[in-house]
């Protein structure tokens, strides 16, 4: 039975995974800042945050990560701001996790996973949840902005596969935002000229990268090692309907049929492959 304890910490660590959709849509919608000041000052104070944390005692060792990996992170933060511009909260939310999953999933079939016909289909119902979603219609998201959040998607489901073997998560974590923190300089020189800002979307971005990203993740961690590894992905797909109803109570962003329907074939296609492979095992 899973402790008390942990229940809170996964629980603060959906809570802080939905946030950073709402902060960055937030930012982008109610202040002045641009996708790409956001995105560094995310990346860069996450990379402090997580500094920190080891500073202090909390976990020691040196930095691990790589630079792949960083590029993989950069690449995920970087799109995730600019989707932002064009889409809600919880449309982008569910199109990162369903990116994010299909990304995973397609990785285990290449290496040589089977899914029994329960998968299938569920796999079949996730696939046809985000075609419908993203189909030519009057409620349909914006395609520039669809298309970078599923790319957004992409680099985190590799970002996460690079991640499964690592040793030390937090130490790679802290490495990886480091490295990342100079392809974020390098965007923030060649968009010097677009860049704009005030008090209010920089303390947006502050919070998604030192508080809902950084310590998110140490959150996160800590309660890993006590989740089955089912467990684990099952609770992430509380993440979606979380940010919906951010979406809805901070942002008064309509929650429509189409999104209602492509939730329920997103997430609860992605819950039978999960749940079927635990079943299985």
């Amino acid at each position: 039975m899973t402790s008390p304890r942990i229940l809170g910490l996964t629980a603060l660590a959906m809570i802080a995974f939905a946030s950073n959709s709402l902060l960055c849509r937030l930012a982008l919608r109610q202040t002045t800042i641009d996708p790409t000041t956001f995105t560094s000052v995310r990346i860069l104070s996450g990379a402090l945050a997580l500094w920190l944390v080891r500073r202090i005692g909390l976990e020691r060792g040196g930095l691990a990560g790589n630079w792949l990996s960083a590029l993989a992170l950069f690449v995920y933060a970087a799109a995730f701001s600019f989707a932002y511009l064009d889409l809600s909260a919880a449309t982008g939310a569910l199109m990162l996790f369903g990116a994010v999953q299909a990304t995973m999933i397609s990785w285990g079939l290449r290496k040589g996973e089977r899914l029994d016909p329960i998968q299938f289909i569920g796999l079949i119902a996730a696939i046809a949840g985000l075609v419908f979603l993203l189909s030519p219609g009057i409620t349909a998201p914006p395609g520039r902005g669809s298309l970078l959040m599923l790319a957004a998607g992409v680099a985190w489901g590799i970002y996460s596969l690079r991640g499964n073997s690592e040793t030390d998560p937090i130490g790679g974590t802290s490495g990886n935002f480091l490295r990342a923190s100079i392809f974020a300089l390098l965007l923030t020189l060649v968009m010097s000229s677009r860049a704009r800002f005030d008090s209010l979307g920089l303390a947006y971005a502050l919070l998604s990268g030192a508080l809902t990203s950084g310590l998110g993740y140490v959150i996160w961690y800590c309660a890993l090692p006590a989740l089955k590894a089912t467990s684990a992905a099952t609770v992430q797909l509380s993440v979606p309907v979380l940010t919906a109803a951010g979406g809805i109570l901070l942002l008064g962003e309509p929650i429509t049929l189409r999104y209602c329907f492509a939730s329920l074939a997103v997430l609860g296609g992605i819950a039978l492959v999960v749940l079927e492979r635990q079943r299985a095992e």
